[in-house]
């Protein structure tokens, strides 16, 4: 059975929303998003660069993918747009129709949890979840993440969407790397202390 792997960007009060730039996500007026961009260094885009092209197929919430796709598809100005467009890619949407506008995109109909957990099932590659919160949430809330990469920033900004949210499920989880970057990032990666589904 494949893993889960979720990569997500942090605060060090658990806040998620619009860390790549100011207009990224504003829902529920959040102002100050592109947070993440001052703390970027050669560790960290090294270590994100080598986590990319080891990975196997990318798992998108909606939101994300229709970013990633504006941002990063076709450019050549960076070593991540080659590895995107060209990575297999899933996309948990209820809105969506095919066909998706980048290629090697596949929709996944139907509850996320349900199809996830069935794409889980395969004996393939691991599966990597970049940003996507909300699905993380869903797909963490039914023990379906096997393992947590997250950048948390040496920063609070007291407000915004956060990852682990007040009412979300238990979680006790076990540190099995951790890499500080030269802007003071923890790029922590958690797994489950207990067995996931």
């Amino acid at each position: 059975m494949r893993k889960i792997v979720a990569t997500i960007s942090l605060t060090l009060d658990g806040v998620m929303q619009g860390p790549g730039r100011p207009d990224e996500d504003r829902r529920g007026g959040f102002e100050q998003g592109g947070w993440a961009a001052p703390y970027r260094d050669r560790v960290m885009m090294e270590a994100m660069g080598k986590g990319m092209a080891d990975a196997g197929p990318l798992l998108f919430g909606r939101r994300t993918y229709e970013d990633f796709f504006q941002v990063w598809h076709g450019r050549t100005d960076n070593p991540f747009s080659a590895v995107l467009d060209n990575s297999q890619k899933f996309v948990a949407s209820r809105t969506l129709n095919e066909p998706l506008p980048w290629k090697n995109s596949t929709l996944l109909k139907g509850e996320a949890v349900e199809t996830v957990a069935q794409l889980k099932r395969q004996n393939d590659k691991d599966l990597l979840v970049m940003g996507s919160g909300e699905l993380v949430q869903s797909l963490q809330q039914h023990g379906l993440v096997d393992e947590f990469l997250l950048l948390i920033h040496p920063l609070v900004l007291g407000s915004g969407r956060r990852l682990f949210k007040n009412d979300g499920a238990h979680a006790p989880l076990r540190l099995i790397n951790c890499v500080t970057t030269t802007t003071g990032v923890l790029m922590a990666s958690y797994r489950p202390a207990v067995a996931t589904a």
